[in-house]
């Protein structure tokens, strides 16, 4: 391309047209712009870079990005996480909640200080509570089942070592407002506590079971060689599964208007625990 040639593409560039509007019954201009086709290039970039940038606003600081593909996997991670960051505080505030009760009775000297369990203990407890998830009404069938499998392994007391009725610890301190009464499907008494209140072991044992009930209870077994005794309603345990107890240690903590709801078996048939312990 010649000068002149080049002289002539910028000159064509830079001249500038008049685009006008007439009014058609006076023929009077009712507006008119100036514009070389330079001009008229840059108008209409700047145009296009300032709707690109409101449809990227919109996109990015509104909810139109979430019909877009590839947006609703981030979103379903988004809600992933934050159900994990719920569950994580809910847990946090049920151990601190439990960690304050302890402390609350160890000062009132309801409970003594050797059986209280760590934060971190209390933790681990809860986690393997909420995975079993066990169902209360096959309570009673677990407890014939473990007593038909092990009845073999079974320590049963010597008779020189073992304890005479008047022997067994009360579990907890309260009235017996329901009997026992197997026939109408009661195989263990409830006793109704004022205040919160310790449970103890009725004898030297260990716990093979605590479960996490749907009302929001616990529920504990306590094998004491041919012995077994059951624990209901709960409101926290102290002691994990395959803790070695003597008797009269403090398992767990009952609080009204719940009743302890107290249940003995004796090689694999439930008795009248109001035969053997004085409540």
């Amino acid at each position: 391309m010649t000068p002149n040639n080049q002289d002539s593409f910028w000159k064509r560039l830079s001249y500038k047209y008049r685009f006008s509007i007439m009014n058609e019954d006076t023929l009077m201009e009712s507006w008119h712009v100036r514009l070389s086709r330079m001009g008229a290039f840059v108008i209409l970039v700047l145009l296009f870079v300032l709707t690109l940038g409101i449809f990227s606003a919109l996109i990015i600081f509104t909810p139109i990005r979430n019909v877009l593909p590839g947006y609703n996997e981030s979103i379903r991670r988004q809600l992933v996480d934050e159900s994990m960051k719920l569950d994580s505080i809910g847990t946090s505030i049920e151990l601190q909640r439990q960690y304050l009760n302890i402390i609350r009775d160890v000062v009132a000297g309801t409970v003594s200080t050797d059986t209280v369990q760590t934060l971190d203990s209390l933790e681990i407890v809860m986690r393997r509570e909420q995975l079993m998830q066990a169902k209360n009404d096959v309570t009673a069938d677990f407890v014939a089942q473990y007593e038909a499998k092990e009845k073999d392994n079974m320590v049963i007391f010597d008779v020189a070592t073992a304890q005479p009725a008047n022997t067994f610890f009360c579990p907890v301190k309260g009235d017996v407002v329901q009997g026992y009464d197997p026939r109408q499907g009661r195989h263990g008494v409830n006793i109704a506590v004022n205040g919160r209140q310790t449970v103890t072991s009725i004898l030297a044992g260990t716990i093979i079971m605590t479960n996490y009930e749907i009302d929001n209870t616990y529920t504990m077994v306590i094998q004491h060689g041919r012995y077994l005794s059951v624990y209901r309603h709960l409101q926290s345990v102290m002691k994990q599964v395959g803790t070695v107890l003597e008797a009269g240690d403090a398992v767990a903590v009952v609080a009204a208007p719940m009743h302890l709801e107290f249940e003995l078996w004796q090689n694999g048939s439930s008795i009248d625990p109001e035969e053997v312990v004085v409540f």
